[in-house]
């Protein structure tokens, strides 16, 4: 797609913006967008997602206040490497494998909006994903069998358990 503005490079930038509930989609090269003022993603007058989701980050509901309803919170530094809430938040990275757990009451809720989870899936190469794919498989029905037990739904949870032995024959096998 060529840029809405010059029609002579490529659009590399593609955003919408709604002002008044009105949408509008923009295409436009990196030029264009520094002529025009637009941030650029990822660049130092741009803005990046850790940016955007530092506001977020930095404040939690509190019945009240002057800034809307919202109070700033310091939560306590990781024990391992020192890092504050207020750092993660700027830098948009963790400092090491603990902050995760550490500020995870503040980044879980963030990450099951915007990912729809907390856990990362990723994708299955073709070739060898045949076995993970079923071992996938097998983790969810057994979750459901848990679920129809708990229900005593006894019938439905006996084709699970058949459902799940013949899974895993297939992965011993594979």
């Amino acid at each position: 797609m060529l840029c809405q503005e010059c029609g002579k490079r490529p659009a590399t930038l593609h955003f919408t913006k709604i002002v008044g509930g009105e949408k509008n989609e923009f295409h436009i090269c990196e030029s264009c967008a520094r002529e025009k003022g637009e941030g650029i993603p990822g660049t130092a007058n741009g803005f990046s997602i850790h940016s955007l989701l530092s506001g977020l980050l930095d404040f939690e509901p509190s019945g009240g206040g002057a800034n809307g309803g919202f109070a700033v919170k310091q939560p306590a530094r990781c024990d391992k490497c020192g890092l504050t809430h207020a750092q993660f938040s700027k830098m948009g990275r963790f400092g090491c494998s603990k902050c995760y757990s550490q500020f995870s009451d503040k980044v879980d809720p963030i990450l099951k909006r915007v990912h729809g989870s907390t856990t990362h899936v990723g994708k299955i190469p073709k070739r060898a994903g045949t076995t993970i794919q079923l071992k996938r498989e097998i983790e969810t029905l057994r979750r459901e069998l848990q679920d129809r037990i708990e229900r005593e739904e006894f019938e439905n949870a006996a084709q699970l358990r058949d459902r799940i032995r013949e899974l895993e024959r297939n992965v011993a096998e594979g």
